[in-house]
């Protein structure tokens, strides 16, 4: 992620890519999992922007199983602005709970994109 909101994606088709576990969240790594949120809402941006709606609801069901049901939420999002609502409202859980305040530049700079 860059500033702007800017994403850019290397791939490396000769190289595999081993799917990641879960989250765990730390202090140390909330705001890791927060510029990994605000990436991942914007790609599924754009496969919504594309009319690619099966696989956005995919990814809002891996969304869940890898970042949000570790932060505390308890069902799958319906939608992009849901996981967007749900993500704020349990990533403010996991700062009170770790003591941490994570920084709000990205996420404002993606609400400015989507707007």
């Amino acid at each position: 992620m860059l500033p702007g909101p800017v994403k850019v994606d290397l791939v490396f088709p000769d190289e595999a890519h081993e799917p990641e576990p879960p989250w765990v969240p730390t202090a140390d790594n909330l705001a890791a999992i927060d510029r990994h949120f605000w990436d991942w809402t914007l790609w599924l941006i754009s496969k919504e922007t594309a009319g690619k709606t099966d696989r956005v609801a995919a990814e809002l069901r891996r969304l869940f199983d890898h970042l949000l049901a570790s932060l505390g939420a308890e069902q799958a999002p319906a939608s992009i602005a849901d996981a967007i609502d749900v993500y704020r409202a349990v990533r403010a859980q996991a700062e009170a709970r770790f003591a941490v305040r994570v920084s709000r530049r990205l996420e404002d700079e993606v609400k400015t994109f989507m707007a």
